[in-house]
């Protein structure tokens, strides 16, 4: 029984370690398969299920290929400016602003029809917002009452 144990138990060894060894033989890039410079794809636009427009820097031109599930075709070239990342601008960190006013501002009341109504603030329109919420319970209000 004991020598049964070992057999089963030293078979299951061998059988992980050939896993485990297949495992990082796997996940390792494959020598001589190296990325050159010189193709990339820059941008693409899926049209269906199975098409695809696709813009791919070949050296210094920009080819524009319509892809399938079948074909690849060319249907263009165009220039590489427009793909061509735009430069970075460094900017100087200023000196943090206060928000309070100097000098205190005059009470100003202005007429009703000249007051600015209140756009909102950043939360307007997502599902984030207050206001969503209102519109869509007077919606489903509206569509289940009886009338």
């Amino acid at each position: 029984m004991i020598e049964l144990v070992l057999r089963i138990g030293f078979s299951l060894l061998i059988v992980f370690g050939l896993m485990w060894g297949l495992a990082k033989v796997v996940r390792r890039p494959l020598t001589g398969r190296h990325r050159t410079p010189n193709l990339a794809v820059l941008d693409r636009q899926q049209l269906a299920r199975g098409a695809v427009v696709t813009v791919v820097q070949v050296a210094d031109k920009a080819l524009i290929l319509g892809v399938t599930d079948q074909y690849v075709s060319l249907l263009g070239e165009t220039d590489l400016q427009p793909f061509e990342p735009p430069p970075t601008v460094h900017t100087k960190v200023r000196d943090p602003v206060s928000l309070e006013p100097e000098v205190p501002l005059p009470d100003v009341t202005l007429p009703a029809d000249l007051a600015v109504k209140h756009r909102g603030g950043r939360l307007d329109g997502s599902v984030l917002s207050p206001g969503t919420w209102r519109q869509t319970m007077e919606f489903l209000r509206d569509r289940t009452s009886r009338k």
